[in-house]
């Protein structure tokens, strides 16, 4: 089989639902690998709750954090096929108004290394590997650099929809809004243009794999370009029916079923 280049989402695809990656899905992905496939994870999370991940399936390729906003290869310090897109810290000093809507319980600017925040809500275990009092608050006087996203977090995705509105009302064509969470809604807001298809047409450039040989996977929403650029979009069983709908075919099972490498062992044959 011709070299394949096999883009992962991690919450909702990769990960189950403890946020973790089974052995099964490890073994297989080790597997991939050896046959000559590159792997890499596309993901809304940024490179400091994600950086595990990448160690655990002892990755050498390029990683997309923020939803395409930050695409890098940490195995390499002198890689200089990547991009970092970033927000004004006055726009994200400006989004703390969205605090007043009660559903809002965590606002999060992040930069490459820092995290801002104006809330005590914790979205996942992981979320603050370090603990919450590693991060700084978002503030005037301490946010002194411009952040690669802002995240709004909600307990649940009920008022995501009216919430998104009011973000893409305010700031017209200046971000972009995407889902992303899994089972913890997260909108992120990144700068205009920036998806996750740009970090992945950018790491298919870097190892000349035409589209038509790229897989890639996903569940939700922030997933959309990125399944419709890959040559076969997979989307999990458990992912939106939006997203199913530009699907080239779905799995079998759910991210928590060990859905992805079920379908990567079919289709490899492996």
């Amino acid at each position: 089989m011709q070299k394949k280049l096999i883009a992962l989402d991690l919450d909702g695809t990769t990960l189950n639902n403890q946020s973790q990656i089974t052995k099964e899905t490890q073994y297989i992905i080790e597997k991939l690998k050896k046959e000559g496939h590159i792997v890499s994870i596309i993901t809304g999370r940024p490179y400091r709750n994600s950086h595990y991940y990448y160690k655990q399936l002892t990755l050498d390729t390029p990683i997309v954090n923020f939803n395409g906003a930050w695409m890098h290869n940490p195995s390499q310090k002198s890689f200089n096929h990547g991009y970092h897109k970033t927000l004004s810290k006055d726009l994200a000093l400006s989004m703390l108004s969205l605090k007043d809507n009660p559903d809002v319980q965590l606002i999060a600017a992040e930069s490459q290394t820092s995290i801002y925040i104006e809330g005590e809500y914790i979205p996942y275990p992981d979320f603050f590997p370090e603990g919450i009092q590693m991060s700084k608050q978002l503030r005037p006087d301490i946010l002194q650099e411009d952040p690669t996203s802002i995240g709004v977090f909600t307990t649940t995705s009920n008022y995501q929809k009216k919430i998104e509105q009011s973000i893409i009302e305010k700031y017209k064509g200046s971000v972009e809004v995407r889902m992303w969470g899994g089972t913890t809604p997260c909108l992120e807001v990144v700068a205009a243009g920036v998806q996750k298809a740009m970090g992945l047409e950018r790491i298919a450039d870097y190892y000349n794999v035409s589209r038509e040989n790229i897989l890639a996977f996903g569940d939700q929403e922030n997933d959309y370009e990125m399944i419709e650029y890959a040559g076969h979009g997979v989307v999990m069983t458990n992912g939106t029916k939006r997203l199913k709908s530009i699907s080239n075919d779905i799995t079998q099972r759910t991210n928590d079923e060990n859905g992805l490498a079920d379908y990567l062992k079919d289709y490899f044959k492996l």
